[in-house]
């Protein structure tokens, strides 16, 4: 019992790490296209991204099993060409959850990034610095707060999904069973008392590095003070 419940909780920060690693890579590029776009799509773009934050789980994995699934037309020829097997596997996880959790890193660092001052990469720019080091350099560091924002908001939210999971992953023990289809597992069987150490694990985990980023998030607050 210790080992599965040890191993369910490995896969869940497992899963929420990667996530959040492919999120930073590929949310923080968009986040900052989107917040420098000024185009008729944009609205388009913003609204396509943000769907995950209202649209039901359910709903969103559904289609997602179907899109991964091998008789679907994206899942076989994943499966045919790549070998790759997206359905019930934890490769198929991660995909899912970053497409849910996209808007929970996009959102937080493209605010960061639009209330940036452009004069300081203009500024920049004038003292002969390439736009990829001025992005990294100056940048980057004064958005630190929208970022770690972004990143936390992302692991925290990927540890906390169920329905995603659900649907694409279903409950196989060591390989998409995360605590949160554990926990609903537990209550089904009536085992109130691992249910309750699930909860109560991802509970503390989440409210400590909540009050984590709150607290990086107001010494750096404190030092723009003049």
């Amino acid at each position: 019992m210790e080992s599965t419940f040890g191993t369910t909780l490995l896969l869940t920060f497992r899963l929420a790490a990667i996530t959040t690693v492919v999120l930073l890579i590929v949310g923080v590029p968009l986040a900052y296209k989107l917040a420098r776009m000024h185009s008729r799509v944009k609205p388009w773009l913003e609204a396509l991204i943000s769907m995950p934050l209202v649209l039901p789980p359910t709903v969103l994995g559904f289609y997602l099993l179907l899109a991964f699934s091998p008789a679907g037309g994206l899942g076989g020829w994943l499966q045919q060409h790549l070998g790759w097997k997206l359905v019930f596997t934890f490769e198929g996880l991660v995909v899912g959850s970053v497409i849910y959790s996209l808007p929970f890193m996009v959102q937080p660092v493209q605010a960061g990034f639009e209330a940036f001052p452009k004069q300081l990469a203009e500024a920049s720019y004038v003292l002969g610095k390439s736009r990829l080091e001025t992005f990294f350099r100056i940048i980057l560091p004064n958005v630190k707060s929208a970022l770690i924002s972004g990143t936390v908001l992302a692991f925290a939210h990927t540890i906390g999904e169920f329905g995603v999971i659900l649907m694409i992953g279903g409950n196989i023990p060591g390989e998409t069973r995360v605590a949160s289809i554990a926990i609903y597992d537990e209550v089904e069987g009536l085992n109130y008392a691992l249910a309750n150490q699930y909860a109560l694990v991802l509970i503390g985990f989440t409210f400590g590095i909540l009050l984590l980023v709150y607290g990086v998030n107001r010494r750096a607050n404190k030092n723009l003070v003049p």
